[in-house]
């Protein structure tokens, strides 16, 4: 490997980890006990009642783990689960068990017509779990009747301030659990467009998962890139889109990828470069945990997409 490859490699490394402490604020905390979860099959289907069923029976999947966090003295993941279990929440399915696995349904599933997937990125899970819970209730908020949103935390997301936050690794274990759960949306609601939408190293797993996924678009945003290099490399019929915020981070991590005897490093081609391909959208001025925020132009658009719509240029924002 050429010398300035490699310090375009460390730099990247380098300037994640100097970036992620005011995002991240703390390293991941220890793994919490919690117990094998009851409902472990997909949904049988998305009628009003079988969806109601399901609810019930995640609800009760999260409090048995919180009170066996409870138990093992992990005051903080019990709290949170007891929030997470209150009767107005639904979740689709919840495991408790290495760092978590949720997805949580905001909307009318059973009717939707169109259906939005969250796919959040790094340092997402149960202990960090309310800030995914804010980005998705504004973002729900924008959506119209007709749009479901899904938050999705369906894989073991890497630490901002780690060495797996620079390769695929967690991606390919996340890619394939979210093509499974493409594949149950499908079948439980045939008729519904699907969007993806991508965000920091969700886009990565977006990327893995992309090629034949039968969705109608995937939306990367405040990505470092996707692990290939353009949108025909990603073979997907999707309309693709990329957007990113004026104050993002993630616009000085080199755009480069490095095949090492254990590993590949970085994501390669910048998805907002002209040469990726994909279709632009304003982001605003924003940072990286920024595009979710209430009144941006980057939640705007971002929920226009998801409703099929086409994005707003900066200055027609109002």
């Amino acid at each position: 490997m050429s010398g300035p490859r490699l310090r375009r490699a460390l730099l990247a490394g380098l300037v994640a980890a100097a970036v992620a402490v005011p995002v991240s604020g703390a390293a991941r905390p220890e793994a919490v006990p919690a117990p094998a979860p009851a409902t472990v099959r997909p949904p049988r289907s998305a009628t009003p009642a079988a969806l109601d069923e399901r609810y019930v029976a995640t609800r009760a999947d999260i409090l048995a783990a919180g009170r066996a966090a409870e138990r093992a003295g992990h005051r903080r993941r019990a709290g949170n689960l007891r929030a997470m279990a209150a009767p107005d929440r639904r979740f689709l399915s919840f495991d408790g068990r290495d760092g978590g696995r949720t997805v949580e349904v905001f909307g009318d599933l059973a009717r939707a017509e169109r259906i939005a997937v969250l796919v959040p990125g790094s340092d997402t899970g149960l202990d960090s779990y309310a800030r995914l819970l804010a980005g998705a209730t504004r973002l729900r908020a924008a959506l119209p009747g007709r749009v479901a949103l899904l938050a999705w935390l369906g894989y073991r997301t890497p630490a901002t301030l780690s060495a797996e936050v620079l390769t695929s690794a967690r991606a390919a274990e996340g890619a394939h659990a979210l093509r499974g759960f493409v594949r149950t949306l499908r079948r439980l609601r045939p008729d519904a467009g699907i969007a993806l939408l991508c965000h920091s190293y969700g886009s990565v797993v977006c990327g893995r998962a992309a090629p034949g996924l039968e969705v109608t678009d995937i939306v990367l945003y405040g990505s470092a890139g996707v692990g290939a290099d353009s949108v025909a490399a990603l073979r997907t019929r999707a309309t693709v889109w990329a957007g990113r915020a004026g104050g993002d981070w993630v616009a000085g991590v080199p755009h480069t990828r490095i095949v090492l005897p254990f590993a590949t490093l970085g994501f390669g081609t910048d998805p907002v470069a002209p040469e990726f391909g994909a279709r632009p959208f304003a982001a605003g001025d924003g940072g990286h945990s920024d595009y979710l925020k209430a009144g941006t132009i980057s939640l705007a658009n971002l929920a226009a997409i998801a409703s099929g719509g086409a994005p707003v240029e900066a200055g027609a924002h109002a």
